[in-house]
């Protein structure tokens, strides 16, 4: 008997340390189908509360905006109600049920109205401070997931692995995870700095299709993918040599070697980075965007691709309201994953502020 008061008095106490370390929040009556809402939540479901904003921001569903709201009212109850630090804040538990149906009368001349059903839902979400717990207690709990998820934050990214590959290769510690990818970003900085300085181009255009690095014990192999390789080595045979030794000085390089090689594109115009950059110097140059975007529709046309969709958002023409169009020729399946799609987004200042470049073009099919 007395051990089984002692089981009841200590399950008892985990009871009310859990209440402590646990807050969630309830959103009633979303217009939305719990199935919609499901398929977010499934994704969520064991991650930390930093990751699954980043999440929730880069996923293209509708149904992230309300999720969202509902973590972030139940992070900022567990911050100034219980005191606890979202750092350590992990979703334990993420459900969805099925609310009443909203029918509406969708109003017609002539008495051709009609009815409509608008689904809703409830969501709920539950937060627990793990900062209490050791490791062996967290992964009992199953937070921090490690399995595969996807999102898409672009539509490269849901096809990794399957028809596209990583343009960095390379292995390293999870602690020194952070300072290899910031050595990755000032490798293509430099790059892109030093073709900047040294081509002289009436079009504006760069013609970096991409930069591949390879990381090896005592070896960086760099592999630049260029529409117009000879407008960086005619002129100066060693710049090249040039460009090593000044990416070498930039990082500091003693005990590895840097090794660069160039690679033409057969179809420039059949990459959005360099079709991008045709977009930006046009607009630069005060051209109407419509004439720029169905000037690069004319050259992607030649590149034998099988669809293009071009979108610039910010104050176009100079207008005082900032506003987004798109200019869609073909076929762009963002939701097939054995479609092969490159997408860059760019970025171009001009005198009437910063605009935005998004290119999608459709490849091929597997």
């Amino acid at each position: 008997m007395t051990n089984m008061l002692r089981n009841k008095n200590k399950v008892r106490k985990r009871e009310k340390e859990d209440i402590k370390t646990e807050v969630y929040a309830l959103s009633q009556s979303i217009s939305m189908s719990a199935h919609k809402a499901r398929r977010v939540l499934d994704q969520i479901r064991g991650r930390s509360y930093q990751e699954t904003l980043m999440i929730l921001e880069l996923m293209p569903y509708r149904a992230c905006y309300p999720i969202f709201k509902v973590i972030y009212s139940a992070a900022a109850n567990a911050k100034h109600n219980m005191g606890l630090n979202e750092e350590y804040l992990v979703i334990i538990k993420a459900t969805v049920d099925e609310g009443t149906t909203v029918k509406k009368l969708k109003p017609r001349a002539r008495g051709r109205s009609y009815p409509i059903k608008r689904p809703t839902c409830h969501i709920t979400i539950v937060l627990k401070n793990i900062s209490l717990y050791e490791e062996s207690v967290v992964e009992s709990i199953g937070c921090f997931k490690k399995t595969g998820w996807i999102y898409k934050k672009k539509s490269t990214d849901i096809t990794l692995g399957t028809i596209q590959g990583h343009h960095s290769l390379w292995f390293a510690q999870p602690k020194n995870y952070s300072k290899g990818l910031q050595e990755d970003q000032k490798i293509r900085e430099c790059i892109k700095n030093y073709v900047q300085k040294n081509m002289r181009i009436s079009s504006g255009v760069e013609g970096i299709a991409r930069i591949e690095i390879q990381k090896r014990i005592d070896l960086i192999q760099i592999i630049i993918h260029m529409g117009f390789p000879k407008l960086l080595v005619e002129g100066k045979p060693r710049r090249i040599e040039e460009l090593q030794m000044n990416v070498q000085k930039e990082l500091n390089y003693v005990n590895r070697k840097l090794n660069i090689t160039i690679t033409r594109i057969t179809k420039p115009y059949g990459h959005p980075n360099i079709l991008a950059e045709f977009i930006a110097g046009q607009l630069r140059n005060r051209v109407s965007f419509r004439k720029a975007i169905k000037k690069a529709i004319e050259l992607t046309e030649q590149a034998d691709t099988k669809g293009i969709q071009v979108q610039i958002a910010g104050r176009i023409d100079g207008k005082e309201i900032a506003r987004v169009e798109w200019i869609r020729e073909g076929r762009v399946p963002l939701q097939t994953i054995r479609a092969k799609i490159d997408y860059c987004s760019y970025r171009v200042r001009t005198i009437y502020g910063v605009l935005g470049i998004k290119i999608w073009i459709f490849v091929d099919e597997e």
